[in-house]
Parts: C-alpha cells; sequence; structure tokens
C-alpha cells in the first residue's frame, strides 16, 4: 500500500489493527466519516492479503458505482494499492468484471443485478465487502453471509425496520473502547442474540482527520437542522428520510426543566396494547400535560416488547404497572384521574376495571375516543407540531423513535400499520380534550 493523504484517527487504526477473531465489520455513521475509504480501501484490502483464498467480493449498487466511489477514486483501491489491477470488462479468464490483487481475484458485483450476483455466488469466499448493505437485495446479503470468512460491510443510518438490521446490524457488538462513540438510541438496538466476531464501528466527521472544522461546519450548514436529512446524514441517526406522516421539529422536543416551567391545567394518559411473541410491536403507556396557554405536552412514556421479555405481559399484568406508571407521574408531573386504552383491547380494559373493583384505585380506566379518524388526527397533531403546540419531553425516546419513522403507505393514501404504538397511545390521552389544544383556528 502506497504512502496515503488521507490521515487515520485512532479509532481507525484500532479498526484496521482488529484482525484477531474478528469474523465481520459493520461501519455505520454519518456522511464523509471516511468509511468507504478505510473499510474498502485498507482494512477490506488488508483482510484479502492475509486470506488463503484466492476469490474474494466487492459488492456495491453498481458495477459503476463501484468503479466510481470505491475502486478508481482518489484514495480508492487503485491509488491506495499500486500493485491491483482492475479489469472492468473482464479478461479472458473471468468475464465478470474484477481486480486482481496478489495472485487473488476480488469480482466487483451490482447487487442490484440478481441474475449476475447469482451467478457468482456458487463458490465460497475469502472476503466480502458489502458498500451500503442497508440498499443492498437481502436476498443478496443473506446469501453472502453463508459463503465467506470475514465480511466488511457500510451504511448509512436508514430505516431501523429493514430486515437487514434485525438479521445483521443489530447482531454485532462495538468494542468497549469505542461503545460511548455509539449514539445512544442505536445502541439500544443492537439488542439482537449476538454473533462472536461481529463488530459494530460508528464513525462519525470527527473521525476523518482529512476533514476540516471549516469542512464539518461546512457540511453541516448544508442539511436544515430537525430535518430527517441532517438527522440521517449529520447526526447519523437511523430514521426513515421520505414518506414521514409527521415533520418533527427540534423545537417540538424540549428537557424535563423546561417542561416543569410550563403552567398545566390537565394530565391524561393513555395505553396502545400489542401482546404478540413474535413482533416489535409494544404496550405503550403515555403520560400528557395540557397548559393554560393550549399546549399539549407528552411528559412521559413506558413501553414493554413481550418478544424481548423472559416473561410475557398478558393483560392480566398491565393494571399493576400501569398504576405504578401513573403514581409515578403523579408525583413528578400531577394528577390525571383518568387513563384511555384503546378500546378494540376489551380485555385489557376488562382487567383494569376488575383489579379496580378488588384492589381500589383513584384512576378510572376507560375506553378511548376514537371517534375522531386517524387522517383527522394526524391532520389535527400536525398543525400542533407546526405551530409550536405540541411538545415532547426530550427522555420519551421511544416516542420520537416512532415519530422519525411513521411512514405513509406508498400505494394508498393512509399511514402505515406500524411504528405507531406510541403515536396512538399518546392520541387516546388527548383525543378527549382535543378542543383545549391548540393555537391555531383550524376551522378557518
Amino acid at each position: 500500500m502506497k504512502n496515503s493523504s488521507f490521515p487515520l484517527s485512532q479509532k481507525y487504526i484500532d479498526f484496521i489493527n482488529s484482525v484477531k477473531g474478528v469474523r465481520a465489520d459493520f461501519l455505520e455513521g454519518t456522511t464523509a466519516s471516511g468509511k468507504t475509504t478505510v473499510g474498502a480501501g485498507v482494512k477490506f484490502m488488508r483482510m484479502v492479503s492475509a486470506s488463503p483464498k484466492r476469490l474474494h467480493i466487492l459488492a456495491s449498487k453498481t458495477t459503476g458505482t463501484a468503479e466510481k466511489n470505491i475502486i478508481g477514486q482518489d484514495n480508492g483501491i487503485l491509488d491506495l494499492h499500486r500493485g491491483a489491477a482492475y479489469y472492468g470488462n473482464g479478461d479472458k479468464d473471468n468475464k465478470l468484471p474484477h481486480i486482481k490483487f496478489e495472485g487473488k481475484i476480488i469480482y466487483v458485483l451490482g447487487y442490484d443485478n440478481k441474475d449476475k450476483w447469482q451467478n457468482v455466488l456458487g463458490s465460497q469466499f475469502g472476503c466480502v465487502y458489502i458498500d451500503e448493505i442497508n440498499t443492498a437485495d437481502i436476498e443478496f446479503v443473506r446469501e453472502i453471509s453463508t459463503r465467506n470468512d470475514y465480511l466488511c460491510a457500510t451504511l448509512n443510518p436508514d430505516d431501523p425496520s429493514l430486515p437487514v438490521y434485525k438479521e445483521f446490524i443489530n447482531r454485532s457488538r462495538p468494542y468497549k473502547k469505542y461503545g460511548g462513540d455509539v449514539p445512544r438510541e442505536i445502541l439500544s438496538e443492537l439488542k439482537e442474540d449476538p454473533v462472536p466476531g461481529w463488530r459494530y464501528w460508528f464513525f462519525s466527521f470527527y473521525d476523518n482527520l482529512s476533514l476540516t472544522p471549516e469542512d464539518i461546519e461546512r457540511k453541516k450548514a448544508a442539511a436544515p437542522k430537525g430535518t430527517k436529512l441532517y438527522k440521517n446524514k449529520i447526526e447519523g441517526l437511523r430514521g426513515r428520510a421520505t414518506g414521514l406522516v409527521f415533520d418533527l421539529a427540534e423545537g417540538n422536543i424540549i428537557t424535563a426543566q423546561k417542561a416543569s416551567e410550563l403552567s398545566f391545567i390537565r394530565f391524561s394518559a393513555g395505553v396502545d396494547t400489542s401482546y404478540s411473541k413474535s413482533s416489535p410491536d409494544t404496550i405503550f403507556f403515555t403520560f400528557i400535560g395540557l397548559t393554560a396557554d393550549r399546549k399539549c405536552v407528552l411528559l412521559d412514556e413506558r413501553s414493554f416488547n413481550n418478544a424481548a421479555l423472559a416473561k410475557a405481559v398478558s393483560p392480566s399484568d398491565v393494571f399493576d404497572r400501569l398504576e405504578e406508571f401513573m403514581e409515578h407521574n403523579r408525583s413528578r408531573w400531577g394528577f390525571a384521574r383518568d387513563v384511555f386504552i384503546d378500546s378494540a383491547d376489551q380485555a385489557t380494559i376488562t382487567e383494569c376495571q376488575k383489579h379496580k373493583r378488588i384492589k381500589g384505585s383513584i384512576y378510572n380506566y376507560l375506553p378511548a375516543w376514537k371517534k375522531t379518524k386517524i387522517l383527522d388526527r394526524i391532520y389535527l397533531q400536525s398543525a400542533w407540531l407546526a405551530a409550536g403546540d405540541f411538545l415532547i419531553v426530550d427522555s420519551c425516546r421511544g416516542y420520537i423513535n416512532e415519530m422519525n419513522l411513521y411512514s405513509w403507505k406508498e400505494d394508498k393514501d393512509e399511514p402505515e400499520d406500524g411504528h405507531d404504538h406510541g403515536i396512538n397511545s399518546a392520541q387516546y390521552a388527548w383525543l378527549p380534550y382535543k378542543t383545549m389544544i391548540g393555537s391555531v383556528d383550524l376551522e378557518g
């Protein structure tokens, strides 16, 4: 490898040198963090050099993308490894595009072309590099994952409900030394059964020593704060970038200290449930406050996912958990007499009302008022968000995460049935009091 003009941070040096026992490296993070340059041009090529196998794979969306962004660019593979040669049209021995390097063959594949990659995947390979694995055909990722000794994959943050996260990315774990660099909301998602030797790395602008402070500020300024583009590219956080139902701005999120300075006149709570043991759906509690100046503030949340619990929560278990949640918030914020539970879940409503009769309670457990249609609820909440009349305390991470994922269906003008348990729960809490919210006259 030639002397590179691309300086390496200590984290990248440690990444390159972490070889023993490593079966896969997943590199996620901000744009312009150097993931591709170091991941493909340095670590992957080092692993190819050390591999006893002759055949390897470099995969990108198309072969043209691989040529432009990985192979031929400044500090790309050909620039860093002067002994490597690229045959974009193949040669007499290998008809597919490939790189020859130290007597080895690195096939260059586009995962957008299933016919071509299926023809290659009949063999076992030494090392595989997948560029932007979040956009790759999941069938390709599943197939290639069983046919290599070492996998290196980069990705830009995307919709965390994509199967590539559950099946691959979230099964990796960061080194303890760099665990603190991983954003909290991503770290909380790295919870699938881990695979020994699978490593997770989060890289940001500040890990790319070729960027000056002025370069970083220019890149930050190119994306408006509070937008999905800023969240994905600048903060390196997961979440869909298009098709979102709600436009959650930075100003809609406040601290608990800021919320405590508001003048609340009423409190309410909502409950949405899903008892599935085989899905990420949740049982979700929310606690809201309404202010004298007509703002609705989401103050607290609590959620449970039966798929993640050793002992699943049933309708009969909800009462005690709800009572504890309500008492906690009565002490912290104030008394909400009524708790509104999804009216479609008669089992939970019945159990809570039964326990109240037996044990006694100061809370009323009532069916949610759902006469307001879903699209009308979205219309109301969107207007409140735009006017700054719907606020969320920043500790309500589950709700914020849903707001950053809740999307419209591609084939119908209605929201998807997913990423909505917290959203529904909060709606149940504010629906009875919707006329008390909003500084803008929506009736016109």
